[in-house]
């Protein structure tokens, strides 16, 4: 077991690390597993979701709006890099299809972009290649080439 001291500690630090930067309960779980007794770290990682400090739901929404605000990705590759920082599969095909639309509209204005930074330099066919590589739809592909 542990002390109420013990805990209000570990909680204080797991705490400056999400309040830095939003984080993924993985995340949390990866960083401190060495450091960190496992029952006390999960007791404070419990408390920080009840406290909704950790909610993955919430950190799944504001990843992708980052995502949708500063890059061109497909749906796809969206779908792996939250995978990669642990994320809950479920929660994210939820998420995804939950903003079907909006993702739809986004990976063709993508696409729309890559094509527009591409052709001077690529064919057609070579830039329908790329995209399907990095997981784009067809039909937005041929969206984005007719817009």
């Amino acid at each position: 077991m542990y002390t109420v001291e013990e805990f209000d500690k570990e909680k204080t630090k797991i705490l400056k690390y999400i309040l830095y930067k939003k984080r993924s309960e993985n995340e949390v779980r990866r960083k401190f597993a060495g450091t960190i007794e496992e029952n006390l770290l999960e007791d404070v990682i419990e408390y920080l979701k009840e406290a909704r400090y950790i909610d993955d739901k919430e950190y799944i929404r504001k990843t992708v709006n980052n995502f949708m605000a500063l890059k061109n990705l497909s749906i796809r590759e969206i779908k792996y890099k939250l995978q990669a920082k642990g994320l809950n599969k479920d929660d994210i095909d939820e998420y995804i299809y939950e903003n079907k639309e909006e993702l739809e509209q986004y990976e063709i204005k993508s696409a729309s972009n890559i094509i527009y930074k591409k052709l001077p330099s690529m064919e057609e066919d070579e830039i329908r290649q790329y995209l399907l590589k990095k997981g784009y739809k067809t039909e937005n592909i041929n969206m984005a080439f007719e817009s």
